[in-house]
């Protein structure tokens, strides 16, 4: 019987210490190529795809989402790291450099013979003791506009060059400020990102209302308003099919006439019912306002015409989350019928008008008077460039809405981990048996992040955290690098913070993770193909 093997002879296999040298030659590979990318002065790396489209980042979480990943270990701690950044929106970078740096640590003891099941205990106490430190270092903050500018810029500045991330911190935190309402979660599809390819990054702006990709429909049309009032409506000003299929019969031509004029005159009926309602707010005191007309369905030429003779700009087939922006930006109410038009169902903005780039037209609806919905116009002048832009204007107004929601913040620099190293440490001495070499391990890998912001920065990783740690006992104030000089600076002092939110998720998330991979003692290569007669 003991001939007799349960496992297809056919399936690939590796056994324990093979296994365990996989997963951690993945890990510290994925880790070595990501390592370069961190901190303010990380390099950048070149994406090249098949059809030959470069795209030039250091963004961790677009790094990991385009490269062709093929490991299993690789793609799995992958897929970790982009999920960091869907829920918090940053610590990509991070996550992937602390797991493969616990692997490393802990195949230091494991292959002295310690067990990994010790080794994942001793993770998982440091791990609790970690965020016990975590909270020890929160600093609340007011919501104010230079506090965060401050968090905005940290993050930035880890993405873009210095001048074009700090063109982009103001516009950052006042879009979060426009949105942002007491009590209520704030909603980032409010913030619309257009992104137009001319002139510089300088020109980039924050549009305080709404930025439409399409013009005026009719070459009479007004290319430019004033005070103008804004009727955002989802009515059909054009003939369309009737829902079910009907036919219409008639004996002579008098007849069909009669159906043209009936069906014109449907049409016609609406749009003087729009035209009465713009003569009746645009007179007496208000006769120097304008109207515009954004709509959702089609309006036809001869609509068109009618709108133009009376001096009003309409826009069709407006895209439909636009439409909910645009009540929230400028006011009003979007109809759905012409029945019930009143001034209260308007919207006002002081300017409206055309640009035109090239063959597209932009529609600008701006000065509105509280807009709860912005536009962030990026300008640049090649595609990579605004990409980049995109990529990191993302990560900005996510730290900033994390720090409004938690109300505090963590200090940067590595501040975090140079005062968990030394905590952890400590904590150490009242850990009994050989779990305490896993609390070791963690502490070592914590160390990670502060030698490689001070790496990336062109100073001595050992003799920076020797800094960073000497300062520490001594001053017992968190302190981090100063990536100029490579000496220790206090964080808050200069206003380098880092999302609470994402410290605590990558702690969590690097542990459990490291934690699985050292306890698979064997892969398979699973699925029922080699099963098959002569399968592989």
């Amino acid at each position: 019987m003991s001939a007799i093997t349960t496992l297809n002879p056919k399936a690939e296999s590796a056994r324990q210490a093979q296994a365990l040298a996989i997963n951690i030659s993945a890990a510290r590979g994925l880790a070595e190529m990501l390592k370069t990318n961190l901190g303010p002065k990380g390099t950048m790396k070149m994406l090249v795809s098949g059809a030959g489209d470069i795209k030039i980042t250091k963004d961790g979480n677009t790094l990991l989402h385009e490269m062709q990943v093929q490991h299993p270990t690789a793609s799995l701690i992958a897929r970790a790291a982009t999920a960091q950044d869907d829920i918090t929106g940053d610590g990509t970078t991070s996550i992937v450099l602390l797991i493969g740096e616990l692997l490393k640590q802990a195949d230091l003891y494991i292959s002295e013979g310690l067990h990994p099941r010790i080794v994942a205990e001793g993770f998982e106490l440091a791990k609790k003791e970690a965020l016990q430190i975590l909270d020890t270092l929160k600093i609340s903050i007011k919501q104010d506009r230079e506090t965060l500018i401050q968090i905005a810029r940290t993050s930035l500045r880890t993405k873009l060059t210095m001048e074009n991330a700090d063109i982009l911190t103001d516009i950052v935190v006042d879009a979060i400020l426009a949105i942002n309402e007491a009590g209520k979660p704030t909603d980032l599809n409010m913030v619309e990102i257009m992104e137009m390819q001319h002139r510089t990054e300088a020109d980039s702006r924050l549009v305080r209302g709404i930025v439409l990709d399409h013009g005026g429909r009719h070459p009479s049309m007004p290319k430019a308003l004033k005070n103008a009032y804004i009727l955002t409506c989802n009515i059909s000003l054009e003939y369309e099919k009737p829902e079910v299929n009907a036919g219409f019969f008639y004996k002579n031509t008098e007849e069909r006439d009669r159906l043209v004029l009936s069906e014109r005159k449907f049409i016609d009926d609406r749009v003087q019912k729009i035209v009465e309602l713009k003569r009746k707010v645009c007179s007496g005191d208000d006769k120097d306002k304008t109207f515009v007309i954004i709509n959702q369905k089609g309006i036809d030429p001869l609509s068109l015409d009618v709108l133009a003779k009376e001096g009003i700009l309409a826009l069709r087939r407006a895209k439909r989350r636009n439409m909910e922006r645009l009540t929230l930006a400028c006011g009003g109410e979007a109809m759905n019928s012409v029945e019930n038009l009143t001034k209260e169902c308007l919207g006002f903005a002081e300017d409206v008008y055309e640009h035109v780039l090239g063959e597209e037209k932009f529609t600008f609806v701006e000065g509105c008077k509280n807009p709860k919905s912005v536009t962030v116009l990026l300008k640049g002048s090649t595609k990579y460039i605004l990409n980049q832009l995109k990529d990191a204007l993302r990560d900005g107004l996510r730290s900033v809405t994390n720090a409004i929601e938690d109300g505090c913040v963590i200090p940067g620099g590595g501040a975090f981990e140079i005062v968990a190293h030394q905590a952890l440490t400590q904590y150490k001495q009242q850990v009994k048996g050989r779990a305490r070499l896993g609390v070791q391990a963690f502490a070592e890998a914590l160390l990670i992040i502060p030698k490689a912001i001070a790496q990336n920065a062109g100073h001595d990783q050992q003799e920076t955290i020797v800094k960073l740690q000497h300062e520490y006992v001594t001053s017992k104030i968190p302190v981090g690098i100063d990536i100029t000089t490579g000496e220790a600076m206090e964080p808050k002092s200069l206003g380098i913070y880092d999302n609470y939110r994402v410290k605590k998720q990558l702690i969590h998330s690097s542990t459990s993770i490291a934690t699985n991979l050292i306890l698979v003692d064997e892969i398979l290569r699973a699925g029922l193909s080699s099963l098959r007669p002569g399968g592989q």
